[in-house]
């Protein structure tokens, strides 16, 4: 087998060309796809990066949002507390702000020594949310002016949001998960420091706000604080207890160290760098009004999924590419070389003694085409002799040829009658097995199933069945002698152009119960033209139909107006409409946008049909492009 294919390329001039044309356009091929794959890998990531920012200042904004709540919360309470500073109403307003706030978690009021003396020292009153239920109470002292949720906003001498924390307290009750807390420090009207209130947001509900916002399967957000401190991440057991730059290698690990620098300073931006093996694109952002760093984790597996795939299709096609433009350069080759592998053969034929065919003129005018007319002088000559001859079999040739085109067009009949068949068969197949599974439900059933039941079998069976005469009725219509004897036979009827369009619609609500169009008219009922009613409410049935079967059903019209020659009928849909592709085949019978989809292929068709008989025009409005808009105009006289 090798040794023949080889045999076959050193003898064909044609191959041997063609393998040269290959040849040279593999580098070329290999070029573009090179270049292709660059840029392609590149625009990939560049809107991973534009996806990530925006993802990221999303989630920024909700975290942002949950501390504002929890600001707005807590400074709504200060005035109340700081004006009534009692110890039973410190109660209550802690157990107000975290049960009118499902943002909080917790609100705590701690004063300073000597602010109620009869309690010593210590002064703390707090209020938890544990599941459910808010917990209230004073709380056992314990020494809490070196707590960084009081120290911090008492050497401020502000309001701001601490470092989280996940012990809270020692008193009577505690947080049962990590927190964040907003301090704020409560002054009496000398402006000497009362003490300081706290308001908690637990950290696992602002993780969980944030989570479903993800934009790849394995990306993941994580939050840190001013030193590196993990608040937020997937691994649980890195929380509060290591930073991001706990365990790196200043070395092998530059890009992370990098990162958790940038992060810790408050930047924003993005990064690509190498996590736990995987490399990854990183945006950070810090959260307004904290010094904490939220950043979107995306591995590149995640953002280039799309791009290796891509790869496994390009692949092949390639190999295709190539072999198609061998198949075509194989083609091209021997259609320029074709007049020497005729004098070849003539030749040969010569020699034998065959002078029966003779090489034709050519037009072309390089040198092939010169010495196939030299050869073409030289037959001349002999042609003289057997001119009787040739002309039998020139016309013996011709209709051989005929024969064969008669051949195909033969099958090609038969083809489109078998698919034709096939279609109808299986269309009117579905609805005909309805009503016949049902009726013998109701004959095998007589008596026993509910009245409600039998009027909904009988609906179905009823809806079937006017699918099935809907479509008899269409393969009438598609029939010359059906539309040609019944417009010759009535074609002047007085029609009043809004009572057809109102039956037309009615007639679609039997198929379309659920569906609402929306009928408008410029002209008086009393308006009429003279046509053909059957076939005008055809027409109008079947535009109507597809408009609620191929639209989104929600916004199907129907509009009519007149203009000084002609009366104009709008249908107007919106949803999918007709590719740009397609519009010049929709008018064309058994013709179909999806093969399988439900139809014969024969509304818009015959729509067009029936309005060209009845001396109007059908057309499409390519301007509309929200959906589908056809317009039918019929002449006035």
């Amino acid at each position: 087998m090798k040794s023949r294919l080889l045999r076959y390329i050193r003898q064909s001039l044609a191959m041997k060309l063609s393998l040269g044309i290959v040849l040279l356009a593999i580098p070329v091929f290999i070029a573009a796809v090179g270049i292709f794959f660059v840029q392609s890998r590149y625009v990939i990531r560049k809107a991973a990066m534009q996806r990530a920012d925006n993802v990221v200042s999303t989630a920024t904004i909700g975290i942002e949002r949950h501390l504002r709540a929890v600001e707005t919360a807590t400074n709504a309470c200060v005035w109340q507390v700081q004006q009534h500073l009692q110890p039973d109403s410190l109660l209550v307003y802690t157990r107000s702000i975290v049960l009118l706030n499902s943002h909080v978690n917790g609100c705590s009021v701690t004063l300073e020594p000597g602010v109620f003396p009869q309690y010593g020292r210590y002064f703390s009153v707090y209020s938890v949310r544990q599941g459910d239920t808010v917990l209230t109470a004073r709380e056992a002292p314990y020494e809490y002016f070196d707590k960084v949720w009081y120290r911090t906003p008492r050497d401020q001498k502000r309001d701001c949001w601490v470092e989280p924390f996940d012990d809270y307290n020692e008193g009577t009750l505690s947080a049962t998960e990590p927190i964040a807390s907003y301090c704020k420090p409560l002054y009496d009207a000398k402006h000497q420091l009362l003490g300081v209130i706290a308001t908690d947001l637990a950290l696992t509900s602002l993780s969980e706000s944030i989570s479903d916002n993800c934009p790849y399967e394995h990306s993941y957000y994580m939050l840190i604080g001013r030193e590196g401190h993990y608040y937020i991440h997937p691994d649980t057991t890195r929380l509060f207890r290591q930073t991001i730059f706990t365990g790196l290698d200043p070395r092998a690990d530059a890009d992370l160290i990098a990162l958790g620098h940038a992060m810790t300073a408050g930047n924003n931006g993005h990064m690509q760098v190498k996590i736990d093996g995987a490399t990854c694109l990183v945006c950070y952002r810090q959260v307004p009004g904290t010094q904490w760093s939220l950043a979107l984790v995306c591995p590149d597996d995640d953002i280039l999924q799309s791009y290796h795939r891509m790869t496994h299709i390009l692949i092949p096609l390639i190999a295709v590419g190539l072999l198609l433009i061998l198949l075509l350069s194989v083609q091209a080759v021997k259609y320029a070389v074709r007049p020497l592998n005729k004098l070849v053969e003539q030749s040969k034929q010569i020699a034998h003694g065959n002078l029966d065919n003779t090489i034709p003129l050519s037009r072309r005018t390089e040198e092939v085409g010169s010495l196939q007319n030299s050869f073409h002088t030289m037959q001349e000559s002999l042609r003289r002799q057997l001119t009787s001859i040739k002309q039998a079999n020139t016309e013996a040739k011709r209709r051989n040829e005929e024969l064969t085109h008669a051949r195909q067009l033969a099958e090609e009949a038969a083809r489109q009658k078998t698919a034709f068949i096939q279609n109808v068969t299986h269309q009117i197949r579905t609805p005909l097995n309805i009503i016949i599974g049902f009726a013998q439900v109701l004959r095998d059933s007589i008596g026993q199933v509910p009245e409600a039941e039998v009027r909904d079998v009988t609906s179905v069976m009823s809806h079937n069945a006017g699918t099935l005469s809907r479509m008899v009725l269409m393969l009438y219509d598609s029939s010359d002698t059906g539309i040609t004897l019944a417009l010759s036979t009535n074609h002047h009827e007085v029609v009043s152009c809004n009572d057809v369009a109102r039956e037309s619609i009615q007639y679609t609500y039997q198929h379309f119960p659920e569906l609402k169009i929306h009928f408008t008219t410029e002209l008086p009922d009393a308006f009429s033209i003279h046509t053909n009613r059957i076939y005008l409410m055809r027409t109008l049935r079947e535009i109507l139909y597809n408009s609620c079967k191929y639209s989104d059903g929600q916004h199907i019209s129907l509009n009519i107006a007149a203009t000084l020659t002609t009366v104009r009928f709008t249908f107007q849909d919106t949803g999918p409409g007709i590719p740009a592709d397609h519009r010049q085949r929709i008018f064309d019978a058994f013709w179909k946008c999806n093969d399988l989809s439900e139809g014969l292929g024969l509304g818009l068709p015959l729509a067009k049909r029936h309005a060209t008989h009845l001396g109007g025009s059908l057309t499409l409005d390519t301007d509309y492009h929200e959906g589908c808009r056809l317009v039918i105009e019929l002449p006035l006289e």
